[in-house]
């Protein structure tokens, strides 16, 4: 539980119809064992303690009474568990029958919800039996005391108040106005559904869908365990569907007709702090018991999945999908822009690197969708001290394939002119000698823009701007830069997927763009070669990206990253050499925030930007102690 991080679980476990006394024992046997496996929270199917295709038997009372009977022996026999259990049974009340859920831990009934919406359509005819759940809360008796009774009740851990729950049943789901809305609203992340969906083609996908469509619209935490093997197959077929999903992405299943007890991580206090960003969350709605608990914070040891590479889709036609939506958006914000300023020309900067080839390729897509030629594009290549051959030849091919102007400007001279203004020794290797090459190539491409009435086209990207990896005022500034919100791992992808896109000629240039150490080139080649290695300088790109991912857009503290980081890197990176870097990423991140202060404008395409004017608002004199105090604290793991 320790950083927000809870295992929960759902089941299905085989149950015989009236049969509370041989169910009970299934449900204690699958509390045990998803206790043992750490699980916290588990959530059991609707009316399991019965079954639920008992039909006219809810209205005998020995089956009534056999289910409270059940309910006391789970109640004594699970008192020592550390874990709230959802299960569902019938519940007589001031004269009517209620579907319920019991909510259970360490031998307490905290609390009965009741269902609200009853089917009575096709195959269900709950009307006939249940009542729908009361308009307000009451009490229910229960061996002598009174037990919450309504479908208004929140579980809220003392320890963790990001872990509150709420409870719906089935059908609640399916309504246009399901109960978990008001309850998110009132502060529940998680809601528990135990379920009896009986199975027909194409539902399970539906359910699916709309179990992880629910999730998202509600920030929350979503737990839904369905019916299966031992109800009647009178008129039905259950398959144990069970899922678990999280803010819109389905965290774990189990295969309809193949039920088993499912685990998984949530993690409330990412679901708390995306609440908390939205500010969606803060008119509660009235009427709605909060019913405490405690729960000794523990480390959760982490199953689910936590990509190394978050900005990245896994699986390759996702992959292709996103890379595809992602050059369209960059091609139509730069469109806008050339249509809105009448531009003559693109112009930009080409170095024979992964950042200058992608802001090419989405120029060339926004020409041809303009219909304009591709000659209007005036590419620039600026060779300097630290120009290898290989990214020059590399430079020229591939405006020779994409058919564009390329001009050359050898900025040695310049640059060493500019040396002799100002009493820099040129054979100082310093920062000045760095920069000033930088400068002169932003210079010589404004200039070239006002020369031809054009735009310069930005071609640095978000893990740079994350890292002030950029020149002040040198490869920092354009007229529009349409790589401003891609991480660097992200633009290998986009390069990679527009060399499997174009034919062999182009293909081939591209891939060795993509083969090529990034570099900025500023330091004098060594037989030839790259001297310069950036990610030998700030740290690999993949791990300064994971940071970004879960420091920024989530918001998570620098331990939960260090920690989440390790999980991710494992067998890659060592937790000194992860920690490291952490430390590197917070120190510039706050003490580079004056060069992100003034970004050109640049068209945001995720859910992570550093505009501004957008999604990033920072004072450039923020302090770091906080953060890197955390990291100090910690030991290397």
């Amino acid at each position: 539980m320790k950083d927000g991080f809870i295992k929960v679980a759902t089941a299905s476990p085989e149950i015989r119809v009236a049969d509370c006394a041989y169910n009970a024992g299934q449900i204690v046997s699958a509390m045990q064992e998803a206790s043992s496996k750490g699980a916290k929270l588990l959530v059991l199917p609707e009316l399991c303690l019965t079954g639920y295709t008992c039909g006219d038997l809810f209205l005998q009372r020995a089956l009534l009474d056999g289910a409270l009977l059940a309910l006391a022996q789970i109640l004594r026999q699970t008192a020592q568990l550390e874990m709230i259990t959802v299960i569902g049974l019938p519940i007589r009340s001031q004269g009517q029958l209620y579907n319920c859920a019991a909510v259970l831990y360490q031998g307490q009934l905290l609390g009965l919800v009741p269902k609200s919406h009853l089917p009575n359509y096709g195959e269900f005819y709950e009307q006939r039996h249940f009542s729908p759940a009361p308009e307000e809360n009451r009490t229910f008796q229960w061996e002598g005391h009174e037990v919450p009774f309504g479908s208004k009740l929140l579980f809220r851990c003392n320890q963790l108040p990001e872990f509150t729950l709420g409870v719906e049943i089935c059908e609640d789901l399916w309504v246009p106005i399901p109960p978990s809305g008001p309850l998110a609203l009132a502060g529940a992340t998680v809601i528990c559904n135990p379920s009896a969906s009986d199975e027909t083609i194409g539902k399970a996908a539906y359910r699916r869908q709309l179990l992880c469509a629910h999730s998202a619209q509600l920030v929350c935490a979503y737990l839904y365990a369905d019916a299966g093997e031992g109800e009647s197959t009178t008129d039905m077929v259950f398959s144990g569907h069970c899922l678990i999903a999280e803010n819109g992405t389905l965290l774990a299943q189990a295969q309809p007709f193949a039920p088993r007890l499912l685990l998984t991580e949530i993690d409330v206090q990412r679901l708390e702090g995306e609440r908390r960003r939205l500010t969606s969350f803060g008119s509660e709605p009235a009427g709605y018991t909060v019913l405490p608990f405690d729960m000794r914070l523990s480390q959760t040891q982490l199953t689910r999945e936590v990509s190394s590479f978050p900005f990245v889709p896994q699986d390759g036609p996702s992959r292709d999908a996103r890379c595809e939506s992602i050059l369209a958006m960059q091609a139509a914000g730069l469109q806008k822009r050339l249509r809105h300023t009448a531009a003559h020309t693109a112009v930009i900067g080409i170095s024979g690197g992964l950042d200058s080839t992608l802001a090419l390729l989405v120029t060339c897509r926004a020409f041809d969708q303009l219909g304009r030629p591709r000659g209007e594009i005036i590419a620039v290549t600026m060779p300097g001290f630290g120009t290898t051959g290989r990214t020059y030849r590399n430079a020229q091919a591939l405006c020779q394939r994409l058919e564009i102007t390329l001009l050359e400007v050898n900025i040695a001279s310049a640059v060493t002119g500019h040396f002799a203004d100002i009493g820099q020794d040129p054979d100082l290797r310093d920062v000045t000698y760095e920069n000033a090459q930088a400068r002169e190539r932003t210079q010589i491409l404004m200039d070239i823009a006002n020369q031809r009435q054009g735009l310069v086209i930005g071609t640095g990207d978000l893990s740079e701007l994350a890292l002030g990896w950029a020149t002040y005022n040198g490869d920092h500034m354009s007229m529009y830069a349409v790589n401003t919100s891609i991480p660097k791992t992200l633009v290998r992808h986009l390069v990679a997927y527009a060399a499997s896109q174009a034919g062999e000629a182009l293909r081939s240039v591209l891939q060795d763009v993509l083969d090529t150490p990034v570099s900025p080139e500023l330091l004098p080649a060594a037989q030839g070669q790259i001297v310069q290695k950036t990610e030998e300088l700030v740290g690999p790109y993949a791990l300064h990206d994971f940071f970004l991912y879960y420091a920024i857009r989530w918001a998570f503290p620098p331990a939960k990253v260090y920690r989440l980081a390790r999980y991710a890197f494992a067998g890659a990176y060592d937790g000194k050499t992860i920690l490291h870097w952490l430390r590197t990423f917070y120190r510039r991140f706050f003490a580079q925030q004056f060069k992100r202060s003034c970004l050109p404008d640049g068209p945001k395409v995720g859910s992570v930007t550093l505009s501004p004017r957008g999604d990033w608002r920072m004072p450039s004199d923020a302090c770091a102690a906080l953060w890197l105090d955390e990291l100090e604290r910690l030991t290397p793991q």
